[in-house]
């Protein structure tokens, strides 16, 4: 693990010479060059959410570094006029640390967040040991800023009950179908299973839920979405589809065409090689889609 860590340094030799591997994925290492790359996705009418890359910190003047990038990210956000917002991820917000300190450092953003033309934050949701302490933190910030929601992971068998209990609260929910490499136990393992879980509890927020956001590359899950959308006559200002920063752009100019909303996660920073190796290659499908991708359209 210290020689992985060591690799994905921002100052090694393979961050130095290998963000060719990534450049596609990942808008730089500034947020000069991620607002330019907002600029782009806007002028083909898109919308965006801005991440911040970093790893788990342990360190309280970490998180508190990270917090202040953020609130420094939302000033350049409210001068440029661009039309993004942020996502945030809690364990760089000093999750591990402590609820309390993350709750804290979170509510910094929202308050700052809350001035700008789109004043939501999205909290991505991490590996599933920090799914209930996520959660947690989320419903204190809703209930006291309101401009915030989780993301939610279709292969996770507790996810059900985690839509019922945001559809309830009337809480933004990001549905995808999970990131990361989870045990029999608690997840979902074979992808059509997935599949019919992702498009059954999209339907749900489609129907019930407060502008869901629609997360997948999936060919046949969008169109299985907008047959449901067109059956149901959804307008399209009630839910958003949401892709990665660079994968089927194709795709993404054709929705905007037919008529939907969609907004591109765009992560910028110099932690990239760490997102590009766990969240893009960690698992064999995410693996096999980045590869297609940088060929693909």
């Amino acid at each position: 693990m210290a020689v992985i860590d060591r690799l994905f340094a921002p100052d090694s030799v393979f961050q130095k010479k290998f963000f060719f591997l990534a450049k596609r994925f990942v808008a730089g290492e500034t947020i000069g060059t991620a607002l330019e790359a907002v600029a782009r996705l806007n002028a083909e009418g898109m919308t965006a959410t801005l991440d911040f890359l970093g790893e788990d910190v342990l360190d309280p003047a970490a998180a508190t570094a990270t917090r202040d990038a953020y609130l420094a990210m939302l000033d350049a956000i409210g001068t440029s006029g661009l039309r993004t917002n942020v996502s945030v991820k809690l364990t760089a917000m000093g999750l591990l640390i402590g609820e309390d300190f993350a709750l804290e450092n979170l509510s910094m953003v929202l308050r700052r967040a809350a001035v700008n033309p789109d004043p939501f934050v999205r909290v991505d949701m991490e590996g599933s040991a920090l799914t209930d302490a996520t959660l947690r933190v989320v419903d204190r910030a809703f209930a006291e800023h309101g401009n915030v929601g989780p993301v939610l992971q279709a292969y996770l068998k507790r996810t059900p009950a985690d839509i019922a209990h945001a559809i309830e609260r009337r809480q933004r929910v990001r549905i995808c179908k999970g990131a990361y490499n989870e045990p029999e136990t608690i997840a979902i393992k074979a992808m059509p299973e997935i599949r019919s879980q992702f498009l059954t509890l999209a339907k749900r927020l489609l129907l019930e839920g407060n502008y869901p956001a629609l997360a997948t590359h999936d060919l046949g899950i969008v169109a299985e979405l907008e047959r449901f959308i067109s059956e149901r006559s959804i307008p399209p200002d009630r839910y958003e589809f949401q892709m990665l920063f660079g994968c089927r752009p194709g795709l993404q100019r054709e929705l905007v065409a037919r008529g939907h909303r969609v907004r591109v996660y765009v992560p910028f920073g110099t932690h990239w090689a760490g997102y590009f190796f766990r969240r893009v290659m960690e698992r064999r499908e995410n693996a096999i889609f980045a590869l297609s991708s940088m060929f693909g359209k």
